[in-house]
């Protein structure tokens, strides 16, 4: 029986098979003497798998690896995408347990159970199937780790697509925004607005000085808040958290496996671009698994991801298609079959800084044990298309070179850009991972973490994206991110004691000014902006029955130097990046924040109809997409 067999075997022997790999490929011509001598010297500097080495450096075809594999280990070679699968077999067993450990169990044959295992066939396979399945004999199969993964997306799909779907909502629906609102909420907001519907109909002028009192008394808080954290951002503008030559001292064999999800949907005109970004990844290829996360129905996207002929570490993942259709639940799915010790996302029209990996790393070793991601920065390489790619890059610019940075200093949570966040793979599993209801899912799960006691921290590396050109797609995405932001503060204000208790009163007044802030001061520009203007341009008798001078006052106070504030801040984001072309164009944020109210506008609504509707924004318009084109300039 196999169970003896497997035994009997000696580990010097099943080493001393391993080690005949490469000559066993060279025997039948499948590998070059050349390529092995190089395959070998890649070896020694990494220190990894020779057959996963080969793989990554296009010199095997996976397939004929894993033929010669189950020769070496005296096991038939099966093709999961033509053998046919026990389904109530496989069910019986654990998706995650069986990506971890790379095995899928096929069929019972007579006394036998037939196992496939892209691993070596040891003890322990045999030890797992038996913990499950009780006393029975096991017969290895040899295949391939993509016919595992593809075998588990089809007798699991069902699966797969709960768990990424409602997987935070089952282990804690108290966390996930697939309810809007709670009880108390709905209560709260309703009896609000009776009260002042109520007041301007008992009390106006009562009623309207409070209501401003309160309104502009939030925005100055808000404003102050934004200046304070980008001051304390300012002093590590000229600081190098990792230096050049942390990462040039870093060896390849002390680097960890790490995972690059790509989720990507109707981008099909971008994905040619992405491979060739992907490539240029400083990394040792051997150790990097990059899963191009599709929708199920997105064949377009499919066909020209494969027509690009991506290298070997790309593995293409298709998302089973299921409400919600979000980013956040295909990055789920990727993250159930993620093998990396860390994990990050990039976006289809990612640039990121070639090392940014290797600083991810270091920061970790660098950082407390409870620092679950790191954030890189965002900017955008068409900066100077049009004004609003110009006051997008400023905006940008801002928010990750000064808020994010002075939110770190401060030791307050730090909300996730939505791409280029780099997470321990363990403690993000632990935390739920995305929450697929919630359209600003990065945004969320920094709170989250900050909530559980975890850190976000800061690298100081740079992805560059392709800012959006046209206003139309820019309101579209806005509104979706302000939407997000609403779902978020609504859903960690469900239990605001609870909150203070986890997160401390100073964390909980930082995450309620940033991302509820936000949304509040957007949704009230354009009324209190109109109201300010009329009474300076009026004077009208009714403004001052209805307002006091003092609360006319305050309102022109946060018109004048609140918007000051802001525009100096803005301008402050052209000095860091020394773009200083663009600091002029900071004097026009106010006509960009008026487009930041209509998005709010529109997001409030879709939260009421549509709360996890993903509004789509269209990549690959820019004439600078072409990866040669210049993507810093410093003189921009």
């Amino acid at each position: 029986m196999f169970v003896r067999r497997a035994q009997a075997r000696s580990e010097p022997e099943a080493l001393r098979r391993r080690t005949r790999l490469g000559e066993a490929l060279v025997d039948r011509g499948l590998l070059s003497p050349e390529q092995l001598e190089r395959a070998l010297e890649y070896q020694r500097r990494t220190g990894d798998r020779l057959g996963r080495i080969l793989i990554a450096l296009g010199y095997v075809r996976r397939q004929d690896l894993y033929r010669v594999l189950a020769g070496l280990w005296g096991h038939p070679f099966v093709d999961l995408l033509r053998e046919p699968l026990d389904v109530q077999l496989a069910r019986r067993f654990d998706p995650e347990e069986l990506v971890r450990r790379r095995c899928f169990p096929l069929r019972r044959q007579g006394s036998e159970v037939l196992v496939a295992t892209a691993e070596y066939p040891g003890r322990d396979l045999v030890e797992f199937v038996q913990s499950v399945l009780g006393p029975v004999e096991v017969r290895p199969l040899v295949t391939t780790e993509w016919d595992i993964d593809y075998a588990i997306r089809t007798v699991f799909r069902d699966v797969v697509l709960d768990r990424a779907a409602l997987g935070l909502y089952f282990r804690n629906p108290e966390e996930s925004a697939r309810r809007v609102l709670v009880r108390w909420q709905k209560i709260a907001l309703l009896g609000s607005l009776v009260a002042v519907l109520v007041g301007m109909a008992l009390a106006p002028t009562l009623t309207g000085v409070l209501v401003s009192a309160l309104v502009n008394g939030t925005l100055f808080l808000f404003v102050l808040f934004h200046f304070v954290v980008a001051m304390a951002g300012a002093q590590f503008e000229h600081v190098q958290a990792i230096s050049d030559d942390e990462v040039r001292t870093l060896r390849d064999d002390e680097l960890p496996m790490y995972t690059v999800l790509v989720p990507v949907y109707r981008e099909a005109n971008v994905v040619p671009h992405l491979i060739e970004n992907l490539r240029r990844l400083d990394y040792p290829a051997s150790k990097l698994e990059i899963l191009l996360l599709i929708e199920e129905d997105d064949e377009e996207t499919l066909a020209a991801a494969k027509a690009a002929r991506p290298p070997e570490t790309v593995t293409f993942i298709v998302v089973p298609n299921g409400a919600p259709k979000t980013k956040p639940k295909a990055c789920n799915v990727g993250l159930l079959f993620a093998r990396g010790q860390y994990l990050t996302i990039y976006d289809a029209e990612d640039r990121p800084d070639p090392d940014q990996l290797k600083k991810a790393v270091i920061a970790f070793r660098k950082g407390p044990p409870e620092l679950v991601c790191v954030q890189a920065a965002l900017n955008y390489y068409n900066a100077t298309e049009n004004l609003l790619t110009r006051l997008f890059t400023l905006e940008y610019s801002y928010w990750f070179d000064y808020v994010l940075t002075g939110l770190d200093r401060l030791r307050l949570p730090i909300p996730l850009g939505g791409t280029s966040n780099h997470f321990r793979v363990d403690r993000l599993r632990e935390l739920g991972g995305w929450d697929p209801f919630n359209v600003t899912e990065d945004a969320d799960l920094g709170i989250r973490a900050a909530a559980h006691g975890y850190r976000v921290g800061i690298i100081n590396s740079t992805t560059w994206e392709e800012a959006n050109t046209h206003v139309g797609n820019w309101i579209r995405q806005r509104s979706r991110w302000i939407k997000g932001y609403l779902q978020t503060v609504l859903v960690h204000t469900r239990h605001p004691l609870r909150l203070v208790r986890t997160a401390g009163w100073r964390n909980a007044f930082g995450f309620v000014l940033l991302i509820g802030g936000a949304p509040f001061a957007f949704l009230s520009l354009i009324p209190l902006w109109s109201l300010t203007l009329l009474w300076i341009v009026t004077r009208t008798h009714a403004f001052d029955l209805l307002f006091p001078p003092v609360v006319l006052y305050i309102s022109l106070f946060n018109l004048l130097i609140g918007n000051g504030v802001m525009i100096y801040l803005g301008m402050l984001a052209g000095f860091k990046r020394r773009r200083y072309g663009l600091i002029p164009f900071a004097l026009l944020n106010p006509f960009y924040w008026i487009l930041h109210s209509i998005a709010s506008y529109k997001a409030v609504w879709q939260l009421i109809t549509k709360p996890f509707y993903w509004e789509k924004t269209r990549h690959g318009l820019s004439r600078y997409l072409d990866p040669a084109a210049p993507a810093a300039s410093a003189s921009d």
